[in-house]
């Protein structure tokens, strides 16, 4: 990712006061819509008159803050927040479970939420902690909520699912996706090894979506080296990633620029679904390893057979 001019006329490039249509009878959900680059975008979703938005986030104090601050700004707007914990596939039913009972549509969903560089450990299904929060919950909330995204299809609507991922995926371990490490700690792994393995299966995973679901708009997105917390939290991320915290943060775009390629990803009509895309709508910058359909496709298989069992 370069960081010149051009980056940055990349990442203007998008108006989202002009440039996203009226949301109007849509219903939207955001998951890490309480921080960042999810917060932004819901506050952006929320000056188009959407019909309603799910802001979703694990902690309901930071959570309902998020939305009575976004209410200021955005008077009168018809979001709630969703309690949800993607490290918790009891949590996940519960969120899904609401959603399918209060809304009768669900036009975007966008996979925000994730964490990065964490230590070592396992979630409440026995899941490496970052693949199982980054991967499995985002799947299986997907999965639970795919019969609502299909009858919204059924009404004629641009239906778009977006998963965020990062460039990181181009530094997974050329061992990938061995399945019986991503039910352990792996702790042979560094943090950012872990995280980097979550992302490409993001990647993988919004690839094989699209082509099972081909009434849908996939895509996965890279935001850029944005100004969030995800990084300050990476206490796990290598010693030279820390060092060059200081620097990155003087790089970095802010969150309002950041938020740009998901927004666009959300809204555009040059979306080709199941592509990658870096800031903003910049496709092809992939490797081998991410468009590789057999990976994908036992990739998907696998987590499918475990969100079954």
């Amino acid at each position: 990712m370069a960081f010149g001019s051009t980056y940055l006329q990349q990442v203007r490039a998008l108006n989202p006061e002009s440039d996203i249509p009226s949301l109007a009878g849509k219903v939207i959900l955001v998951t890490g819509g309480n921080v960042g680059l999810g917060k932004q975008c819901v506050l952006e979703f929320a000056r188009h008159s959407p019909s309603q938005i799910w802001l979703a986030a694990r902690n309901a104090e930071r959570g309902q803050a998020a939305v009575d601050e976004i209410r200021q700004k955005v008077p009168n707007v018809p979001i709630r927040f969703l309690e949800l914990d993607l490290a918790s596939f009891d949590s996940i039913k519960k969120a899904a479970q609401i959603v399918l009972t209060e809304s009768d549509r669900l036009d975007i969903l966008m996979l925000n939420a994730g964490v990065m560089a964490v230590p070592p450990g396992l979630t409440k299904d026995g899941y490496e902690i970052e693949f199982g929060t980054n991967h499995m919950g985002h799947a299986l909330l997907t999965k639970l909520l795919m019969p609502l995204l299909l009858k919204t299809t059924d009404t004629g609507a641009d239906v778009r699912v977006v998963s965020m991922t990062s460039t990181a995926f181009k530094q997974a371990p050329k061992d990938v996706l061995d399945f019986a490490r991503l039910k352990s700690t792996a702790e042979h792994m560094s943090g950012f090894e872990r995280y980097s393995q979550s992302k490409l299966a993001n990647i993988l995973w919004a690839r094989y979506l699209a082509k099972v679901y081909p009434q849908l708009t996939v895509a996965s997105v890279h935001p850029g080296l944005v100004q969030t917390e995800l990084m300050d939290r990476a206490s796990e991320a290598p010693a030279i990633m820390r060092a060059f915290r200081g620097v990155a943060k003087m790089m970095a775009v802010t969150v309002e620029q950041g938020a740009k390629n998901q927004l666009w990803a959300s809204v555009s009509g040059d979306v080709e679904s199941g592509e990658y895309y870096e800031p903003i709508g910049i496709s092809g910058q992939i490797t081998d390893n991410a468009k590789d359909d057999q990976l994908a496709e036992k990739l998907w298989n696998w987590t499918q057979k475990e969100l079954e069992s």
